[in-house]
C-alpha cells in the first residue's frame, strides 16, 4: 500500500511536507494556500477537503470536522485535531469566524471547485515545491499523515484510524511500513540509550 509497483514510496516524508507547505504560501490563490495546509494537515481525502463547510471548523478547539466520504453512508463524522496555523491560515483566507456568524454563509463549501481542479492546484503547487512525480499526488498528503502519525510520532494505532476515518484496523497498520527517514526515526528509538 505504501510503495507503487515500481518500489517507489507513495507519500511523502516531513521534509517534502514542509517543502510543500512552504511552496503553498507562496500561491497567488490565497484559496490554495488554504486548500494544500489543510490536505497536508488532516489526512482527509481530496472529495473530503473539498467538501468542508465554515460549519466544519471549530475555531476554539483547534479542529477540523470531516465527513467520511468513502464509506457508502453519509453522516459519519471525525474531528481531526489540527496544528493552530491551520486555523490561522483558514481563518486569514476564508474569514471563517464571519463566514460561521452567518448562516446562509455557514454551510457553503470553502473551495467551490471540482475534483478535478483541485488535484491540479496540488499538482502545481508540488512542482513549485520540486516534489518527484511519483508523490505529487494529494492521496500522497494522506499517507504521509498517517506515516507521520503512526511511525515517527507514534500515535496510538485506534486514535490513527478514528483521525483518518478507516473502518478496519488494518488499514491503519499499513502506516507502519515506513522507509527511510521515518523508519530511520524509528530505529535510532530503539538504539537509543536510557
Amino acid at each position: 500500500m505504501l510503495f507503487d509497483h515500481h518500489g517507489n514510496r507513495k507519500y511523502l516524508t516531513a521534509r517534502e511536507r514542509l517543502a510543500f507547505l512552504r511552496a503553498a504560501d507562496t500561491a497567488s490563490d490565497r484559496m490554495v494556500r488554504s486548500f494544500c495546509w489543510v490536505l497536508a494537515c488532516t489526512g482527509g481525502r481530496i472529495s473530503e477537503i473539498r467538501s468542508l463547510t465554515p460549519h466544519s471548523i471549530e475555531l476554539d478547539e483547534d479542529i477540523i470536522v470531516i465527513e467520511c466520504l468513502k464509506r457508502r453512508q453519509r453522516g459519519i463524522f471525525r474531528p481531526v485535531p489540527v496544528p493552530h496555523d491551520v486555523i490561522r491560515v483558514l481563518e486569514e483566507v476564508h474569514g471563517i469566524a464571519s463566514l460561521k456568524a452567518n448562516p446562509a454563509l455557514e454551510g457553503k463549501r470553502l473551495w467551490p471547485w471540482c475534483r478535478t481542479t483541485a488535484w491540479m492546484r496540488v499538482k502545481e503547487v508540488c512542482a513549485q515545491a520540486q516534489l518527484p512525480a511519483f508523490i505529487s499526488k494529494p492521496k500522497a498528503f494522506r499517507h504521509c499523515f498517517g506515516t507521520i502519525g503512526v511511525s515517527v510520532k507514534g500515535i496510538p494505532l485506534p486514535t490513527m484510524q478514528r483521525w483518518m476515518g478507516h473502518a478496519r484496523i488494518e488499514s491503519t497498520i499499513e502506516y507502519t511500513q515506513a522507509v527511510g527517514p521515518e523508519e530511520r526515526a524509528l530505529a535510532e528509538r530503539m538504539w537509543r540509550q536510557n
